[in-house]
């Protein structure tokens, strides 16, 4: 667990580094030598990096003056904190993805380098197709500082071979019944656990970490981390605590969820359900086990959808900032917008249709794409991001830690959670 000094550590890392990018512009550190483009991205899947490669060479073709393009993969579970320290360091990248979670902080930093005017003037961008509602959260100020690239809803993937040994109906039979609750998933996942020895549903990329990911859990309940204007702490209402209960009985007592310290990969055959985003089909084995893709479980409180967003931005102080936002927008026109929807939702309207969607996802079916993808947009709520969310982050995570315990009381820790961030959020 880290101490206090190392929270502040993490937040200032943050705040430092960005504030250091922020100083002076891209003409300040202007390089008039070949352009060396390094992009810093949270996957190393092949499939993921071997189309951004090719779009990159495509460019290159008719842009001599850059003399490469590297994307350069962190591993996402300590993501921001390796890009910010990069920063602080003096190896900024020259691009990079950013995360909803931490969208306002880079945004209001300054260190990202205003989009708006060079991808309106590219030629064929068609700027006006991207979707208002997907700009908000990298917007400051009336300028775009960041494009989003991917506005990806959760949905859960569905091992029906594995359901089916277990003797469990598929989550497609509870939808046509009208049963598709996190009632009925947390029993199926359970019966499944008991019946195979395999897991029943992982929420991907949690571990007992990554508490954000948590919202598309929590949501169903009508539970918030903190309220619309980030002033108030969520986590101790009695919706979250109704949520939270829940997910702490199917972890320690129905063993629905793997309990802390198991890690059970559902693309390797080893769980029956998992929660995570379209980007993740292309892990699936094309001789594996028979699949399924349905939108989130009902809460409580009725159907609901939660996104994750991220979007790529160009450091202001990046040698070849000027170059980088000309790549980036050659990245997200039109045509390579269309390539990318294969793993990664695009915020263009005239793209977010089914039939477009399956020309590039042949994995998955237009009425799949429809249900989870699409509406899941429309629907959707964005995963919890707040200003100063290193620091926020880090005491959610440790206020939580006493939860992962079979006998822990569920209500106490959640009022602990809001005792550690609330004076944080009211500032």
């Amino acid at each position: 667990m880290r101490t206090g000094k190392g929270l502040r550590v993490v937040a200032a890392a943050l705040t430092g580094a960005l504030a250091l990018s922020a100083c002076g512009g891209g003409g300040e550190a202007e390089d008039k030598g070949p352009a060396n483009l390094r992009v810093t991205v949270w996957s190393a899947n092949e499939a993921h990096l071997k189309l951004f490669n090719e779009i990159a060479d495509e460019y290159r073709k008719s842009h001599p003056d850059v003399a490469g393009i590297t994307f350069d993969p962190l591993p996402f579970e300590n993501y921001t904190t390796t890009l910010t320290t990069q920063i602080a360091g003096g190896n900024a990248p020259d691009l990079a993805w950013v995360f909803e979670n931490s969208a306002p902080d880079f945004v209001a930093s300054g260190a990202l380098l205003p989009l708006d005017e060079t991808l309106k003037k590219a030629e064929g961008y068609q700027y006006d197709d991207i979707s208002p509602a997907t700009l908000k959260l990298w917007q400051n100020g009336g300028k775009l500082y960041a494009y989003p690239f991917s506005t990806s809803p959760f949905g859960v993937f569905v091992n029906t071979d594995l359901l089916k040994q277990a003797g469990q109906k598929t989550p497609a039979e509870l939808i046509a019944a009208g049963q598709w609750t996190w009632d009925a998933a947390l029993a199926a996942a359970g019966a499944t656990q008991a019946a195979t020895g395999k897991a029943g549903l992982v929420i991907r990329d949690f571990d007992y970490k990554g508490w954000d990911n948590l919202s598309t859990f929590w949501t169903g309940w009508g539970a918030q981390a903190w309220s619309e204007d980030g002033k108030s702490c969520g986590f101790a209402s009695p919706e979250m605590v109704d949520a939270m209960t829940t997910l702490h009985k199917a972890i320690f007592t129905t063993k629905a969820l793997p309990g802390p310290g198991t890690t059970a990969d559902f693309f390797a055959g080893d769980a029956a359900m998992t929660v995570t985003q379209i980007s993740r089909a292309s892990l699936l084995k094309d001789d594996g086990f028979a699949w399924d893709l349905v939108p989130l479980p009902a809460g409580p409180k009725g159907p609901y959808a939660v996104v994750g967003q991220a979007g790529i931005g160009v450091m202001k102080r990046s040698p070849h900032a000027d170059v980088a936002a000309d790549f980036l927008a050659f990245l997200t026109n039109p045509t390579n917008s269309a390539k990318l929807a294969q793993f990664f939702p695009p915020p263009r309207q005239s793209q977010l249709t089914a039939e477009t969607l399956a020309k590039t996802n042949p994995k998955l079916k237009p009425e799949q794409l429809q249900k989870v993808v699409i509406d899941g947009i429309t629907s959707g709520v964005v995963k919890p991001s707040h200003a100063g969310q290193a620091e926020i982050s880090q005491q959610v995570r440790a206020g939580l830690d006493p939860l992962w315990k079979p006998d822990a009381d569920v209500k106490a820790v959640l009022d602990g959670v809001c005792a550690k961030i609330q004076p944080m959020l009211a500032k």
